[in-house]
């Protein structure tokens, strides 16, 4: 049997809210040039991450790995933190 590349998707975030147990909000920030005006756009996807151990807080920079659907809105788990933002 041939083993299978990891098809994960890693995003990397910002914590919005981290007032639920186990569970952060994060800001995933796109840029992209408008097709007509070719002026930049930005566009805000929100997710819903898993925290473990609850270390991730408001403002930190994070990487978030795609995952199996953990409950009915988190498809994510925070792998890392990154930075904090401030």
């Amino acid at each position: 049997m041939e083993k299978r590349a990891n098809r994960r998707r890693f995003l990397t975030a910002v914590v919005i809210s981290d007032k639920m147990d186990k569970t952060r909000v994060v800001q995933v920030q796109n840029v992209q040039k408008h097709g007509k005006y070719e002026k930049q756009v930005r566009d805000f996807t929100r997710y819903k991450a898993h925290d473990e151990k609850n270390a991730a807080k408001a403002g930190d920079v994070v990487r978030i790995m795609e995952t199996r659907p953990l409950s009915k809105d988190k498809r994510w788990v925070i792998s890392e933190i990154v930075g904090s933002k401030v």
